[in-house]
């Protein structure tokens, strides 16, 4: 009888431990609740050519990272996050997950997401998006664009002085709006620079097939072209691996590539030498702005239904710091180049139609 008391009464004590320490917990979870609910979480869905592509989502990526930095944020659903989209059929439900997961702000990268966005956007109105590269004219969206055609013509410019065949390549991804202005701006370059030099242009139809990239540059070079500047993403690793093989097989050959969204010097580096491929490059800050953007909704100013752009003016896009394969008399032209679009003495064609009609 006694063994039964003393059971009950553990049985009791147990009880009551477990309740109080339901309270104790709930407090807990409250605060830690009131902790995540105040700190400004954000995430990003990639597009097809994964967050490492050493470009356009890499550098998205890193705008994210340097936020979450600057904030004392860690990866993961209380800070920063992506999730990577491994086919366009990726794009919705991605951005639907995190939506559910409440972050605060939540990217698509790339117009390749366009749809997929505005689609969310009209069934979660209360939640914040952004898209980088397309403009989804709702509320609860924010633009984010660029003047991809007054970066592309500085290189245009560069690939003009620095060609010795007058035979010069373009590789585009998919055949669009935006990479036009990407291949516009570049032949508008050319034409100023070196109106004896021809461009030839391709699309590969993807921006994550690098066997297709290469194919098209390893045809392009065979022609005589020795500069080629690639807008396209993933794709655009093959045109650099074909440029490197060539020039490992004979370090003589003068072959260039020139990058596009991300300073892509180390990505023309040839193995086993000090050489790298890489002309210069068309960097396009997306980190930058991605970081600009979501420092400007955690403090309470998200510019829902704005389109935000960012050209040559506002340091949106530019020529790369590396320069090392630059001569100085073609960076002096570059930069007499880069004012006058700066200062609005010329305009830079960014469609087919209006190149048609440029004059330097």
């Amino acid at each position: 009888m006694k063994k039964r008391k003393i059971g009950l009464a553990l049985s009791l004590v147990v009880a009551a431990g477990t309740i109080l320490g339901a309270c104790g917990n709930s407090g807990s979870n409250s605060g830690e609740n009131k902790k995540d609910k105040d700190q400004f979480t954000v995430a990003m869905v990639t597009d097809v050519g994964g967050v490492d592509d050493k470009s356009f989502n890499q550098s998205a990526w890193e705008g994210l990272q340097a936020f979450g930095k600057d904030n004392n944020l860690t990866k993961g659903k209380n800070g920063f996050d992506y999730l990577q989209s491994k086919s366009d059929a990726d794009y919705t439900t991605n951005l639907n997950t995190l939506a559910r997961e409440k972050f605060d702000l939540i990217y698509g990268i790339g117009f390749l997401m366009q749809d997929s966005i505005t689609e969310i956007a009209n069934q979660r109105k209360k939640n914040h998006f952004a898209i980088v590269d397309a403009v989804v004219k709702k509320d609860n969206v924010a633009s984010i664009t660029f003047n991809e055609n007054e970066g592309s013509f500085l290189v245009g410019v560069a690939a003009a002085l620095s060609t010795k065949s007058n035979k010069i390549g373009f590789v585009g991804g998919v055949d669009s709006e935006l990479i036009r202005k990407f291949e516009v701006g570049f032949r508008a370059g050319v034409e100023a620079a070196n109106p004896k030099a021809k461009v030839e242009v391709k699309y590969a139809g993807a921006f994550d097939k690098a066997d297709i990239g290469k194919a098209t540059a390893e045809s392009m070079y065979k022609s005589g072209v020795d500069v080629i500047y690639h807008a396209a993403g993933g794709t655009g690793t093959g045109v650099f691996t074909e440029a490197k093989n060539l020039k490992k097989a004979d370090p003589d050959r003068k072959v260039w590539v020139i990058g596009v969204d991300k300073d892509q010097y180390d990505e023309g580096k040839v193995p086993g030498t000090k050489q790298s491929v890489t002309l210069t490059s068309m960097i396009k800050k997306v980190d930058t702005a991605v970081q600009d953007l979501t420092t400007k909704a955690k403090e309470g100013k998200f510019p829902g239904g704005e389109v935000i752009t960012y050209g040559l003016k506002e340091g949106g896009v530019d020529i790369s710091p590396s320069q090392e394969n630059l001569d100085k008399d073609v960076l002096k032209k570059i930069e007499e180049w880069k004012q006058k679009i700066i200062k609005g003495e010329v305009k830079i064609p960014a469609t087919r139609d209006e190149l048609k009609d440029f004059k330097a």
